[in-house]
Protein backbone atom coordinates (compact mmCIF):
# COMPACT_ATOMS: atom_id res chain seq x y z
CA UNK A 1 0.00 0.00 0.00
CA UNK A 2 1.21 3.19 -1.14
CA UNK A 3 0.98 5.74 2.40
CA UNK A 4 -0.42 9.23 1.77
CA UNK A 5 2.36 10.76 4.43
CA UNK A 6 2.09 14.69 6.59
CA UNK A 7 4.96 15.04 4.00
CA UNK A 8 2.95 15.12 0.87
CA UNK A 9 0.20 18.28 2.13
CA UNK A 10 0.61 21.49 0.52
CA UNK A 11 -1.28 22.91 2.26
CA UNK A 12 -4.30 23.51 -0.25
CA UNK A 13 -7.09 21.81 1.29
CA UNK A 14 -8.38 20.59 -2.21
CA UNK A 15 -5.00 20.05 -4.03
CA UNK A 16 -4.82 17.81 -0.77
CA UNK A 17 -7.82 15.71 -1.11
CA UNK A 18 -6.98 15.09 -4.58
CA UNK A 19 -3.93 14.06 -3.80
CA UNK A 20 -4.81 11.75 -1.60
CA UNK A 21 -7.54 10.61 -4.35
CA UNK A 22 -5.12 9.38 -6.56
CA UNK A 23 -3.08 7.44 -3.43
CA UNK A 24 -6.63 5.61 -3.06
CA UNK A 25 -6.97 4.89 -6.96
CA UNK A 26 -3.30 3.35 -6.64
CA UNK A 27 -3.82 1.15 -3.75
CA UNK A 28 -7.43 -0.26 -5.51
CA UNK A 29 -5.39 -0.63 -8.97
CA UNK A 30 -2.78 -2.65 -7.19
CA UNK A 31 -4.64 -4.44 -4.68
CA UNK A 32 -7.24 -5.61 -7.72
CA UNK A 33 -3.78 -6.91 -9.60
CA UNK A 34 -2.37 -8.77 -6.50
CA UNK A 35 -5.81 -10.60 -6.03
CA UNK A 36 -4.76 -14.33 -6.91
CA UNK A 37 -8.28 -15.18 -6.23
CA UNK A 38 -10.49 -12.70 -8.37
CA UNK A 39 -11.50 -13.93 -11.64
CA UNK A 40 -11.31 -11.39 -14.74
CA UNK A 41 -9.46 -9.00 -12.99
CA UNK A 42 -7.27 -7.36 -15.58
CA UNK A 43 -10.59 -5.79 -16.71
CA UNK A 44 -11.68 -4.56 -13.56
CA UNK A 45 -7.59 -3.32 -13.15
CA UNK A 46 -8.10 -1.29 -16.65
CA UNK A 47 -11.50 -0.07 -15.44
CA UNK A 48 -9.77 1.58 -11.95
CA UNK A 49 -7.01 2.67 -13.80
CA UNK A 50 -9.58 4.03 -16.17
CA UNK A 51 -11.01 6.04 -13.35
CA UNK A 52 -7.40 7.17 -12.12
CA UNK A 53 -6.65 8.34 -15.76
CA UNK A 54 -10.43 10.66 -15.92
CA UNK A 55 -9.57 11.93 -12.24
CA UNK A 56 -5.76 12.84 -12.85
CA UNK A 57 -7.60 15.36 -15.82
CA UNK A 58 -9.69 16.36 -13.92
CA UNK A 59 -7.28 17.04 -10.60
CA UNK A 60 -4.66 18.49 -12.97
CA UNK A 61 -7.41 21.35 -14.53
CA UNK A 62 -8.01 22.23 -10.66
CA UNK A 63 -4.58 22.42 -9.95
CA UNK A 64 -3.51 24.57 -13.24
CA UNK A 65 -6.63 26.65 -12.31
CA UNK A 66 -5.35 27.10 -8.55
CA UNK A 67 -2.33 28.03 -10.17
CA UNK A 68 -3.33 30.30 -12.65
CA UNK A 69 -5.61 32.50 -9.93
CA UNK A 70 -2.37 32.81 -7.72
CA UNK A 71 -0.12 33.64 -10.51
CA UNK A 72 2.05 30.83 -9.37
CA UNK A 73 5.47 31.14 -11.32
CA UNK A 74 5.54 27.61 -11.72
CA UNK A 75 2.68 27.09 -13.37
CA UNK A 76 4.48 26.32 -17.31
CA UNK A 77 6.26 23.76 -15.73
CA UNK A 78 3.45 22.22 -14.26
CA UNK A 79 1.51 21.85 -17.28
CA UNK A 80 4.63 19.90 -18.74
CA UNK A 81 4.53 17.37 -15.78
CA UNK A 82 1.16 17.02 -16.34
CA UNK A 83 1.43 15.97 -20.11
CA UNK A 84 4.19 13.74 -19.45
CA UNK A 85 1.93 11.62 -16.62
CA UNK A 86 -1.22 11.82 -19.53
CA UNK A 87 1.36 10.76 -22.26
CA UNK A 88 2.32 7.81 -19.74
CA UNK A 89 -1.18 6.49 -18.80
CA UNK A 90 -2.55 6.74 -22.53
CA UNK A 91 0.51 4.21 -24.00
CA UNK A 92 -2.36 1.56 -22.64
CA UNK A 93 -5.10 1.12 -25.31
CA UNK A 94 -7.45 0.47 -22.32
CA UNK A 95 -9.89 -1.44 -25.12
CA UNK A 96 -7.83 -4.32 -25.87
CA UNK A 97 -6.54 -5.63 -22.60
CA UNK A 98 -7.31 -9.30 -23.33
CA UNK A 99 -4.76 -8.45 -26.37
CA UNK A 100 -2.35 -7.07 -24.14
CA UNK A 101 1.05 -9.11 -23.41
CA UNK A 102 2.41 -10.25 -20.35
CA UNK A 103 -0.39 -7.88 -19.02
CA UNK A 104 0.58 -8.49 -15.41
CA UNK A 105 4.31 -7.25 -15.66
CA UNK A 106 2.75 -4.39 -18.06
CA UNK A 107 0.64 -3.01 -15.55
CA UNK A 108 2.48 -3.55 -12.35
CA UNK A 109 5.08 -1.26 -14.25
CA UNK A 110 2.81 1.06 -15.28
CA UNK A 111 1.57 1.26 -11.63
CA UNK A 112 5.63 1.47 -10.38
CA UNK A 113 6.04 4.18 -12.76
CA UNK A 114 2.35 6.56 -11.89
CA UNK A 115 3.14 5.56 -8.47
CA UNK A 116 7.26 7.00 -8.10
CA UNK A 117 5.65 9.64 -10.70
CA UNK A 118 3.62 11.23 -8.10
CA UNK A 119 5.35 11.31 -4.89
CA UNK A 120 8.09 12.64 -7.17
CA UNK A 121 5.68 15.16 -8.37
CA UNK A 122 4.33 16.16 -4.56
CA UNK A 123 7.29 16.31 -2.78
CA UNK A 124 9.45 18.46 -5.75
CA UNK A 125 6.94 20.61 -7.36
CA UNK A 126 3.37 20.46 -5.75
CA UNK A 127 4.71 21.38 -2.35
CA UNK A 128 5.69 24.43 -3.53
CA UNK A 129 2.71 25.73 -5.15
CA UNK A 130 1.60 28.97 -3.65
CA UNK A 131 5.00 29.55 -2.35
CA UNK A 132 6.83 31.25 -4.59
CA UNK A 133 7.81 34.98 -4.34
CA UNK A 134 6.10 37.20 -7.02
CA UNK A 135 8.59 37.87 -9.86
CA UNK A 136 8.43 41.66 -9.03
CA UNK A 137 9.26 40.32 -5.26
CA UNK A 138 12.26 38.02 -6.40
CA UNK A 139 13.70 41.12 -8.85
CA UNK A 140 13.40 43.46 -6.58
CA UNK A 141 15.72 41.96 -3.87
CA UNK A 142 19.66 41.83 -3.99
CA UNK A 143 20.17 38.53 -3.39
CA UNK A 144 17.15 36.39 -2.32
CA UNK A 145 19.14 33.38 -1.21
CA UNK A 146 19.80 34.73 1.43
CA UNK A 147 20.18 32.29 4.49
CA UNK A 148 18.60 34.13 7.73
CA UNK A 149 17.29 32.55 11.19
CA UNK A 150 13.98 31.51 10.08
CA UNK A 151 15.79 29.23 8.15
CA UNK A 152 17.87 27.34 10.96
CA UNK A 153 17.09 24.39 12.88
CA UNK A 154 19.58 24.62 15.98
CA UNK A 155 21.49 21.56 14.20
CA UNK A 156 24.92 23.10 13.42
CA UNK A 157 25.85 20.47 11.02
CA UNK A 158 22.59 20.33 9.47
CA UNK A 159 22.18 24.46 9.28
CA UNK A 160 25.93 24.17 8.13
CA UNK A 161 24.98 22.07 4.94
CA UNK A 162 21.96 24.07 4.15
CA UNK A 163 23.98 27.36 4.24
CA UNK A 164 26.33 26.32 1.68
CA UNK A 165 23.47 25.52 -0.64
CA UNK A 166 22.10 28.56 -0.40
CA UNK A 167 25.60 29.96 -1.47
CA UNK A 168 25.13 27.86 -4.45
CA UNK A 169 21.79 29.04 -5.19
CA UNK A 170 23.08 32.01 -4.69
CA UNK A 171 25.76 31.84 -7.42
CA UNK A 172 22.65 30.63 -10.18
CA UNK A 173 21.35 34.10 -9.12
CA UNK A 174 23.96 35.99 -9.69
CA UNK A 175 24.15 34.34 -13.47
CA UNK A 176 20.85 35.00 -13.97
CA UNK A 177 21.60 38.94 -13.20
CA UNK A 178 24.74 39.14 -15.38
CA UNK A 179 23.22 40.83 -18.49
CA UNK A 180 26.61 41.35 -20.38
CA UNK A 181 27.38 37.58 -20.21
CA UNK A 182 25.36 36.34 -23.12
CA UNK A 183 26.52 32.44 -22.95
CA UNK A 184 26.35 31.11 -19.80
CA UNK A 185 26.22 27.52 -20.85
CA UNK A 186 29.38 26.39 -19.28
CA UNK A 187 28.60 28.22 -15.66
CA UNK A 188 25.66 27.08 -15.79
CA UNK A 189 27.06 23.25 -16.04
CA UNK A 190 29.71 24.02 -13.24
CA UNK A 191 26.44 25.24 -10.90
CA UNK A 192 24.41 22.22 -11.50
CA UNK A 193 27.48 19.83 -10.76
CA UNK A 194 28.71 22.03 -7.78
CA UNK A 195 24.47 21.33 -6.62
CA UNK A 196 24.43 17.58 -7.32
CA UNK A 197 27.68 16.60 -5.54
CA UNK A 198 26.85 19.04 -2.16
CA UNK A 199 23.29 18.29 -2.23
CA UNK A 200 23.60 14.48 -2.33
CA UNK A 201 26.29 15.28 0.23
CA UNK A 202 24.24 16.51 2.50
CA UNK A 203 21.50 14.25 2.16
CA UNK A 204 23.51 11.98 3.00
CA UNK A 205 24.71 13.43 6.12
CA UNK A 206 21.22 14.70 7.31
CA UNK A 207 19.78 11.35 7.01
CA UNK A 208 22.54 9.66 9.03
CA UNK A 209 22.00 12.36 11.29
CA UNK A 210 18.30 11.31 11.52
CA UNK A 211 18.84 7.65 12.03
CA UNK A 212 21.03 8.29 14.96
CA UNK A 213 18.35 10.10 17.06
CA UNK A 214 15.56 7.42 15.82
CA UNK A 215 13.69 10.00 13.43
CA UNK A 216 10.34 8.55 13.18
CA UNK A 217 10.35 11.32 9.63
CA UNK A 218 13.44 9.31 7.92
CA UNK A 219 11.43 7.52 5.56
CA UNK A 220 9.32 10.67 4.61
CA UNK A 221 12.55 12.61 4.57
CA UNK A 222 14.57 9.82 2.31
CA UNK A 223 11.59 10.22 -0.52
CA UNK A 224 11.52 14.24 -0.48
CA UNK A 225 15.32 14.12 -0.69
CA UNK A 226 15.33 11.10 -3.66
CA UNK A 227 12.40 13.57 -5.57
CA UNK A 228 14.90 16.28 -5.40
CA UNK A 229 17.89 14.20 -6.75
CA UNK A 230 15.76 12.93 -9.62
CA UNK A 231 14.38 16.10 -10.41
CA UNK A 232 18.07 17.67 -11.06
CA UNK A 233 18.83 14.21 -13.08
CA UNK A 234 16.16 14.50 -15.12
CA UNK A 235 17.23 18.44 -16.60
CA UNK A 236 17.41 18.40 -20.57
CA UNK A 237 20.37 19.73 -21.26
CA UNK A 238 19.62 20.47 -24.86
CA UNK A 239 17.01 22.59 -23.53
CA UNK A 240 19.56 24.39 -21.32
CA UNK A 241 21.57 25.27 -24.16
CA UNK A 242 18.70 27.13 -26.51
CA UNK A 243 17.30 28.74 -23.38
CA UNK A 244 19.89 29.89 -21.18
CA UNK A 245 18.34 32.76 -19.59
CA UNK A 246 14.69 31.23 -19.37
CA UNK A 247 16.16 28.20 -18.07
CA UNK A 248 18.29 29.61 -15.61
CA UNK A 249 15.43 31.71 -14.39
CA UNK A 250 13.03 28.48 -13.50
CA UNK A 251 15.76 26.60 -11.57
CA UNK A 252 16.81 28.80 -9.76
CA UNK A 253 13.11 29.95 -8.63
CA UNK A 254 12.89 25.95 -8.25
CA UNK A 255 15.61 25.20 -6.30
CA UNK A 256 15.05 28.13 -3.89
CA UNK A 257 11.44 27.27 -3.46
CA UNK A 258 11.92 23.92 -2.88
CA UNK A 259 14.57 23.96 -0.55
CA UNK A 260 13.45 26.89 1.87
CA UNK A 261 9.93 24.89 1.99
CA UNK A 262 11.63 21.37 3.32
CA UNK A 263 13.77 23.18 5.58
CA UNK A 264 10.96 24.96 7.06
CA UNK A 265 8.01 22.18 6.89
CA UNK A 266 9.90 18.72 7.23
CA UNK A 267 13.70 19.90 8.23
CA UNK A 268 12.44 21.86 11.49
CA UNK A 269 10.83 19.04 12.82
CA UNK A 270 14.29 17.05 13.11
CA UNK A 271 15.19 19.58 15.69
CA UNK A 272 11.46 19.45 17.70
CA UNK A 273 12.08 15.61 17.83
CA UNK A 274 15.71 16.24 19.23
CA UNK A 275 14.51 18.68 21.79
CA UNK A 276 11.94 16.12 22.91
CA UNK A 277 14.56 13.66 23.84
Amino acid sequence: MYQFTEDCLTGITRIDEEHEKLFELMNRTMELLHNQILQDKYHQVMGVLEELKQYADTHFANEEAYMAAINDPELAIQKKQHMAFREKIDVLDFSNIDELENQHETLENLMQYLTRWLYQHILSSDIIIGKMPSVEEWNAADNPCVFTEKYMTGIPLIDGEHETLFEIIGEANELVKAELLHDKYDRIMEILEKLKGYTNEHFQDEEEYMESIGYPGLPAQKMAHRAFVTKLEEIDLEQIDQNQQEYLEELMEFLFGWLSNHILKSDKLIAEHKGRD
